[in-house]
């Protein structure tokens, strides 16, 4: 169910990169929804066009791909505040090589393809949002890509878990050693050495 709430919840956030003008807060309320996806729900599955952006009020998600021997793993591990999107696939409109999934019951803001680039057709300010936002998943990516070619596993568990600390508790452990790029028998060495 959505609320007030949870768009104060994304217009601020908006607000925090760039001031949103009344104008542009009327219409993302009137053109997004906010949805609730149960435990394990595929948001979006490889193969398809991913027509969504998912802003993630409450909950978690991950982003998977499948491996040339069809091994689920893990891409992106994503909660609270963080944008849920496989870039590929939503921006060329082109069918995706990852799909999504709720690791727990999340609560997400659901802006599509068409959507946005209306809103950017009709609302510089949002023009500027969005290029941030690209600009930091950017960011994040290559961070992630240096963190697999120059940190060691236990380097990379410590940082993910500084960044992250309920994610023991919240994701399971083969998905966190699928994302740090090594098994679940060396992550459960790194975790015993604590």
């Amino acid at each position: 169910m959505q609320s007030n709430s949870d768009y104060r919840q994304i217009i601020d956030f908006f607000d925090r990169i760039y001031p949103t003008t009344s104008e542009l807060q009327s219409e993302i309320m009137s053109s997004t929804k906010v949805v609730s996806y149960p435990k394990r729900a595929l948001l979006a599955d490889i193969g398809q066009i991913h027509k969504n952006i998912y802003f993630i009020l409450a909950g978690a998600i991950r982003t998977y791909y499948l491996d040339r021997d069809h091994e689920d793993i893990t891409s992106w591990l994503l909660f609270e505040g963080d944008l849920a999107i496989s870039v590929y696939s939503f921006y060329n409109q082109a069918p995706s090589f990852e799909a999504m999934e709720a690791l727990e019951d999340t609560r997400a803001l659901v802006l599509s393809y068409d959507t946005l680039m209306q809103l950017y057709k009709k609302h510089l300010e949002f023009n500027f949002i969005g290029r941030t936002l690209t600009e930091s998943y950017y960011i994040k990516s290559e961070e992630k890509a240096n963190a697999l070619r120059m940190l060691s596993a236990k380097e990379r568990y410590e940082q993910l878990v500084s960044l992250y600390p309920t994610i023991l508790r919240r994701v399971p452990l083969r998905y966190i050693a699928s994302y740090l790029g090594i098994t679940q028998s060396t992550l459960s060495r790194i975790r015993g050495q604590k």
